[in-house]
């Protein structure tokens, strides 16, 4: 039997010229670049498969992505040490690979998570975003009020329901628990705003969702209330505009220490319900199909 072992990735990308992170056929995607990579400097036939943290959609970008693999010893044993730079010369430059380390025990890329922090960035310059932040800043030509923006952000922190704010899938659970949901001008720029986001879990399109609602409070066109109002009615409400997905960044996933990694991906694949925790679920046998209740499938 071969020896295998499981490898984190520490990952940064420019989302700009990819069709999102998940391997799509006939399509450039972070995942089919990085695990092309990978096969090539390994000398492996099919590519290892790579399980990330958070999968992101086509235009979004990240600078602390997190994906494990599981690749046979010897292969890894040869070129131990000298992955990053290794992967540098084959990978493009809008994709890199930080930090390659061996994973703790117990550790899961998407199931031992504790959160996902995302950035959302935003110019109310009336006369545009500076050009060379084009590809990473969403220009909105209104003028945005950021304490009305922070007084109805903080109605939607807490675990809830946010079916509202998602794209539904077939038999996956909407309920999370949103940590942190704040407003912020850059120190550097008074026409850059900030929004930080985090939560354990995000299901598809929150962010960007919860972006665009709070975007309509900001520059006037709805009350402070209102984004709590669409939140209790949980069913997708036609008014929200999800923020284009070049504004978002995945900056930052939490884990655990060691002792805590594998009750934590225990934990994480149970079903969640409303102040209660259903029967565990089974592992996904495959590759992770959404994000529910560790990835983005997701915020992007």
């Amino acid at each position: 039997m071969t020896a295998l072992v499981r490898l984190r990735l520490d990952i940064a990308y420019d989302g700009s010229d990819f069709a999102g992170w998940a391997r799509q056929p006939n399509q450039r995607t972070v995942q089919g670049v990085i695990e092309d990579a990978l096969a090539r400097m390994l000398r492996l036939d099919p590519p290892p498969m790579l399980t990330v943290a958070g999968r992101t959609d086509a235009g979004v970008h990240a600078r602390g992505q997190v994906a494990h693999v599981v690749v046979p010893v010897a292969a890894y044993s040869a070129i131990n040490g000298t992955m990053p730079r290794r992967l540098a010369g084959l990978l493009p430059p809008d994709v890199r690979v930080w930090r390659v380390s061996i994973a703790p025990e117990g550790f899961d890329a998407r199931f031992s998570a504790l959160s996902r922090r995302y950035v959302y960035r935003v110019c109310d310059n009336p006369f545009g975003v500076e050009p060379l932040r084009r590809h990473d800043v969403l220009w909105h030509p209104r003028p945005l009020d950021l304490p009305r923006m922070n007084d109805a952000a903080r109605r939607l922190v807490g675990e809830n329901d946010f079916a509202a704010y998602c794209r539904r899938r077939e038999g996956a659970t909407t309920i999370r628990e949103l940590l942190r949901y704040e407003w912020a001008r850059d120190d550097r720029d008074q026409h850059l705003a900030l929004a930080t986001v985090e939560a354990d879990a995000f299901c598809h399109s929150m962010v960007r969702a919860l972006v665009g609602a709070l975007l309509m409070v900001g520059d006037g066109r709805r009350d402070v209330e209102w984004p709590q109002q669409v939140l209790a009615a949980r069913v997708r409400d036609s008014a929200v505009n999800v923020a284009p997905a070049h504004g978002l960044s995945l900056e930052e996933i939490r884990y655990p220490g060691a002792e805590g990694l594998a009750r934590r991906a225990q934990e994480t694949r149970r079903v969640r319900t409303l102040n209660a925790t259903a029967a565990a679920e089974p592992a996904p046998a495959g590759p992770p199909q959404e994000a529910s209740p560790t990835g983005d499938r997701g915020a992007r």
